[in-house]
């Protein structure tokens, strides 16, 4: 989500330039653990955890993973030389940048939809670096993460499954994608409106905006299944009714505003009336270790990390930290008593304005609008295909799809959004570790 638009008038010039100062010395090899034995018997998915973090492609984080020619687009599903490695240079000549904690902090494309529909070029993915608006285009935008930085994704993606043809679902900003992760519909463009929730007050987009209608969490209540949003930060602003809380004292920005702070732009749900003020729908990220002890995780979970754990580029926010949230997460829901039941979900709500090699499709069908570049989906647990590449078409709603088939009787499309038209996650996932196969579709 870029905020730069946001806090402009608040942050000086000179912290747009301002780098992390934490950097990657690991060596690049990428190590690839063995995969942990999984339960000879098939299971049923009871629950499901969904990771979102922020701004960056596919090429980006697993260009250096994949090895497949550019442009080859392979076939073949195990490993990574089943997916493209990106090209060594962008259509205009230029070699990609580094993408390491420094670099992450320092900059930020600008990524409207406006500068991303220049960037994408009708699917010549050729104006990231020169050739669109010189608000825009910049050298920076081609970026490529070493695998020093990125290495417990590459680790899972060996070990689980991994989508390579999953596209932010609208060309654009955070909010306006994240919207598909609960309705799997266009709502709004950018991020043009704020919800009217806890913790409003430290984002400053001039306007609010609360929506009518159900959301796939409604969908899933309805069933008597339960679900909850957790996300870091959230207790803080929860206590600080009416003001911004102080920074905490590892984020590197400073200021009691976005990445230091909770973000309610973050969170879908919350621009609808029934969870905006509901007292059970969000609770604090510390509180996931306590149910997953307790043996309380929701059907379905949600999880958000504060803006600088969630890898979004500029206000001095280094990759590693983001990395290191998901990876703890991971592994604590993996060695938990839930493992054998659980499948985890980790994706990045868009591409941020970053270069990715392969065009995305035109547009969706449910509401014509048009799609952005690819990002990582990473599909994890005892479900997941292993060390798999699918090449199945995917998106945010894919995801809503899945939770409507998996918790809904096998009935989807409820939202009579995309959840109607897009493929399922069953590519992703393993029939003989589930209780009946998932469809593709």
């Amino acid at each position: 989500m870029t905020r730069f638009v946001r806090v402009a008038a608040c942050l000086s010039p000179l912290l747009v330039l301002a780098a992390c100062s934490s950097s990657s010395t690991a060596s690049d090899e990428v190590h690839r653990p063995a995969r942990p034995a999984q339960p000879a018997t098939p299971g049923k998915i009871e629950h499901v955890v969904v990771v979102v973090q922020e701004n960056h492609t596919f090429d980006g984080h697993f260009g250096r993973y994949c090895t497949a020619a550019t442009g080859s687009a392979p076939t073949c599903t195990t490993g990574p030389a089943c997916c493209e490695a990106p090209p060594a240079t962008e259509p205009s000549g230029s070699a990609p940048v580094v993408l390491d904690d420094d670099t992450n902090g320092s900059y930020d494309p600008n990524h409207t939809q406006a500068c991303e529909l220049q960037e994408l070029d009708n699917g010549k993915m050729d104006h990231f670096v020169t050739g669109a608006d010189s608000n825009c285009s910049n050298p920076g935008n081609f970026a490529i993460a070493p695998a020093s930085v990125v290495n417990p994704y590459h680790d899972y993606a060996s070990q689980y499954a991994i989508a390579d043809r999953y596209f932010q679902s609208v060309a654009g900003q955070s909010s306006s994608n994240d919207m598909y992760l609960a309705v799997a519909k266009f709502v709004f463009l950018d991020n043009e409106v704020k919800p009217d929730a806890i913790g409003k007050e430290c984002n400053l987009t001039a306007k609010t905006a609360r929506f009518d209608g159900q959301t796939v969490a409604d969908l899933l209540v309805a069933k008597q299944k339960t679900i909850n949003f957790y996300a870091e930060g959230y207790g803080a602003a929860k206590a600080s009714p009416g003001q911004c809380p102080k920074a905490p004292d590892d984020c590197g920005l400073g200021l009691p505003l976005y990445p230091c702070s909770f973000d309610p732009g973050d969170i879908p749900f919350l621009y609808y009336k029934q969870f905006a003020t509901s007292p059970d729908f969000m609770k604090d990220y510390g509180e996931l270790a306590g149910d997953l002890a307790k043996g309380t995780l929701p059907n379905v979970a949600y999880v958000k990390a504060i803006g600088y754990r969630s890898e979004h580029p500029g206000y001095k926010t280094a990759l590693s930290p983001g990395v290191a949230f998901v990876d703890g997460l991971v592994k604590s829901i993996l060695a938990s008593p839930y493992k054998d039941n659980t499948l985890v979900l980790v994706t990045w709500d868009e591409g941020g304005g970053y270069f990715d090699h392969v065009p995305p499709p035109a547009t969706n069908p449910a509401d014509g609008k048009p799609y952005g570049t690819r990002v990582p989906l990473l599909a994890l647990g005892r479900f997941a295909k292993e060390n798999y590449v699918s090449h199945v078409q995917l998106e945010h709603s894919s995801i809503v799809k899945f939770l409507e088939w998996n918790f809904l009787d096998g009935v989807t499309g409820q939202l009579g959004g995309r959840d109607a038209n897009v493929n399922n996650l069953g590519s992703l996932l393993d029939p003989t570790q589930t209780d009946k196969p998932v469809p593709e579709n």
